[in-house]
This record gives structure tokens, C-alpha cells and sequence, in this order.
């Protein structure tokens, strides 16, 4: 997996899963534009442990469409380009039905979409016009397991993953004749600070009795951005530990 050259803009890059995924790109020769919503210093962190150059960090709420154009806007102009797209950034947020009120419910529901599913359509939207008036693509988005195996605590949450799933087949057809190729990674609890509180719990759900790795999610996150994996778009693949299965 070579991406020597490749200009990627992965979505919540300042810490756990997107750390990890801007670490390998960095590793296989990309130039890497690190998203942050809040966090400058863990941005920051993140840049600083990217091997090469010409690395960036830029800030966006991707709850803001014009946000979301602005920065891939300037991830064009800045890296010269934009290869790959990785849609990592998201909420987690528990709104238990039989114990928030109405106005709770609504919140957690218009907040996790918005971020979660439309703003990854957004950042799909800005750089599929550039991917096809360039030649092509790849799109990677990071939805869940909770997508499948439904959320209790956190519907709107298991809601926007089961939406980013349809999402992604839907787009992978349409710009198939692109060249842009659009899947999927699934994973299930990762050692992350979202998860945190869940590990224990996590870990008895996979016969690995463990959670996942940041980087293991980042590797499946890699193969599917690779030269030689264009037969995979549309393609959902989950990255659980076997602690959701199906057929």
C-alpha cells in the first residue's frame, strides 16, 4: 500500500482512529490534511507525528455545510490536490427514549445526524467535484457496528452509521463511472476515548476478549483507499472482533 504523492483530508483526525489513519497514510507517503473540530492541541499532536512533509492541520465544524466546503476548499489549494477523502469525524452521545426529555431527545438527534451523516455527505458532495474533474478517487467513510446491531443508549447514533452505510452504496454506484470509489469500514469498540468506560464491557463481546486497535481500524481504512482495491466500492466491511456477525 503506496500513497507516496497522494493528498488525503481525513474527518476527526486529532485523536483515536483518525490519529491512527493519518499516521499510516503519513507512513506510506501521503501528505495528510488533519480535521479538527475543537481540539487544536490534539491537531496539533497529530501533526506532529507524521512522518514527511507538507502536512496540514485545518478546523471545521462539519455540522456547518459551509464550513465543510471552505475546508475542502483549502485542503485543495494547500496540498494541490485531494486523492482520498476519510469521513472519520463523529458523535457519540447516549439519549436513552424512556429517560430524556422531549427537547434532550431532539438535540441528540439533530446534532448526531447533522454531524455524523450530513456533514460526511457534505465532505462527500465538495470532493467528489473535485475527484471528477481530476480523474478520480477515494472515498473511505467509518461508520459502526451499532449500524446493524441497533443502539440502545444512542439510536440517533446507530441511525446515522445505518444512513452513512446506504449513503455510501448509493454514491459508490453513482460515481463508479468516475472513477471514484466509495466503501465502508464497520468496526466495533475501539480503544479510543469514545469508548471510554466500555472497554471491559467491549472486550467480553469478541472471542479476541478485546477491543480493536486504533491502527487496526486504520489499516482496513488503508487497504480500501488502495491502488488494487477498486473492485471493493460499495463494499461494507466490518472490523469487529467477530462480536457482530452477519451473513
Amino acid at each position: 500500500m503506496n500513497f507516496t504523492g497522494k493528498k488525503v483530508l481525513i474527518t476527526g483526525a486529532s485523536r483515536g482512529i483518525g490519529r491512527a489513519v493519518a499516521k499510516q497514510f503519513a507512513d506510506a507517503g501521503a501528505i495528510v490534511a488533519v480535521h479538527y473540530g475543537n481540539n487544536e492541541d490534539a491537531a496539533r499532536e497529530t501533526l506532529s507525528q507524521l512522518a514527511g512533509e507538507g502536512h496540514m492541520i485545518i478546523k471545521a465544524d462539519m455540522a456547518h455545510p459551509d464550513e465543510v466546503e471552505a475546508m475542502v476548499e483549502s485542503v485543495v489549494e494547500n496540498l494541490g490536490g485531494l486523492d482520498i477523502l476519510v469521513n472519520n469525524a463523529g458523535v457519540y452521545d447516549e439519549h436513552k427514549i424512556d429517560e430524556v426529555d422531549y427537547e434532550t431527545w431532539q438535540h441528540f438527534w439533530h446534532r448526531t445526524l447533522q454531524v455524523n451523516l450530513i456533514g460526511a455527505a457534505n465532505a462527500m458532495w465538495c470532493a467528489a467535484q473535485h475527484m471528477i474533474d481530476h480523474g478520480g478517487g477515494r472515498i473511505v467513510n467509518v461508520s459502526s457496528r451499532g449500524a446493524f446491531r441497533g443502539e440502545p443508549d444512542a439510536p440517533a447514533y446507530g441511525a446515522s452509521k445505518a444512513g452513512m452505510n446506504s449513503m455510501s452504496q448509493s454514491l459508490a454506484k453513482r460515481l463508479a463511472p468516475h472513477n471514484i470509489y466509495v466503501t465502508t469500514v464497520a468496526p466495533g469498540w475501539v480503544d479510543t476515548d469514545m469508548a471510554d468506560g466500555y472497554i471491559e464491557m467491549g472486550a467480553e463481546q469478541s472471542p479476541l476478549k478485546r477491543v480493536a486497535k486504533p491502527e487496526e481500524i486504520a489499516h482496513a481504512v488503508l487497504y480500501l483507499a488502495s491502488d488494487g482495491a477498486e473492485f471493493t466500492t460499495g463494499a461494507i466491511l466490518d472490523v469487529n472482533g467477530a462480536s457482530y456477525l452477519r451473513n
